[in-house]
């Protein structure tokens, strides 16, 4: 196991593992004995290199930003592009905020089904990324139907706080090719993107539908009025994530390799820091909440 603090919870046919030194990261989610979670296999590679598998936290930012410059909440950020708390993509943009293995969160309860844990966003390495002190408390539990994942901002400091987090879990169905998988999305609006994955602002209604992946290569943001349910189906088994409150946007991930698909809760689109589209701010004295569930069957 990568992290000697692992943290096994069970209920009912599935097993959960999280890795509170390593970014609270979902590291395992079993059902029946079979494994669900997509690129665990890879978490030493991942961790050295800043990439994501499992289930990581995004977080400041989800997804990509469209530069190394960003202005928020009256603050105007330069980031470090040799920083080690920052993963570029192949355009040299920043993507999916602090790598997970640069996070590190304290245990603050836990039992066999539940654990709770805490980031405090203070030092002056995290300051640099993100000058805008926070709490942030990670909250999951495990029942026989599947896990809820309960995420809250606190402003720590006279300052009001940007909410751009989200969660970017990676699924495997056991059992079957995955041109067998089938995705279920529900009506929503597609966030127009450019030739980098940054949103133009534009958005495109599009229907509800259900059909088998095949050989379908997406990468896909989204924006509901209501949280939506993402489904992934195949060999009788079904994975479906389920945004609650918090969450009005997501993402859809299904690269040709590896054979995963990431359903992804956002609380903002992508570049939401520089672009402010869809950005929330968490005034001091307030809490933001958001919260997600994956349901499997």
């Amino acid at each position: 196991m990568l992290d000697h603090s692992a943290r096994t919870l069970v209920a009912g046919e599935l097993e959960a593992v999280f890795l509170p030194d390593r970014g609270m990261l979902g590291a395992s989610l079993r059902h029946r004995g079979e494994e669900l979670l997509g690129r665990i296999d890879e978490l030493e590679r991942a961790a050295a290199s800043g990439a994501t598998a499992g289930i990581p936290l995004l977080h400041p930012w989800a997804n990509r930003l469209g530069g190394l410059r960003y202005s928020a909440a009256g603050r105007t950020v330069e980031l470090d592009p040799g920083s080690p708390l920052l993963h570029l993509d192949g355009n040299g943009l920043p993507i999916h905020g602090v790598p997970w293995s640069r996070l590190s969160f304290g245990v603050t309860a836990e039992r066999e089904d539940a654990l709770s844990s805490r980031l405090d966003w203070a030092t002056r390495e995290l300051l640099a990324v993100f000058p805008f002190p926070h709490l942030l408390e990670l909250d999951v539990t495990l029942d026989p139907g599947g896990l809820t994942v309960e995420t809250a901002l606190t402003p720590a400091a006279d300052v009001a706080v940007p909410v751009s987090f989200g969660f970017h879990p990676y699924f495997a169905l056991p059992g079957a090719a995955r041109e067998e998988w089938v995705l279920t999305l529900p009506a929503m609006e597609r966030l127009e993107e450019d030739s980098r994955g940054i949103p133009t602002g534009a958005r495109t209604p599009v229907a509800s539908s259900a059909a088998p992946l095949a050989e379908r290569v997406l990468d896909d943001g989204f924006a509901s009025p209501s949280p939506p349910r993402l489904e992934l189906s195949a060999a009788g088994r079904r994975i479906a994530v389920e945004l609650g409150q918090g969450y009005s946007f997501a993402q859809v991930f299904a690269p040709e390799s590896p054979r995963v698909v990431a359903l992804e809760p956002m609380t903002a689109p992508a570049n939401a820091l520089s672009s402010g589209d869809g950005l929330r701010l968490v005034e001091p004295g307030d809490r933001f909440v958001a919260t997600f569930r994956i349901l499997v069957a």
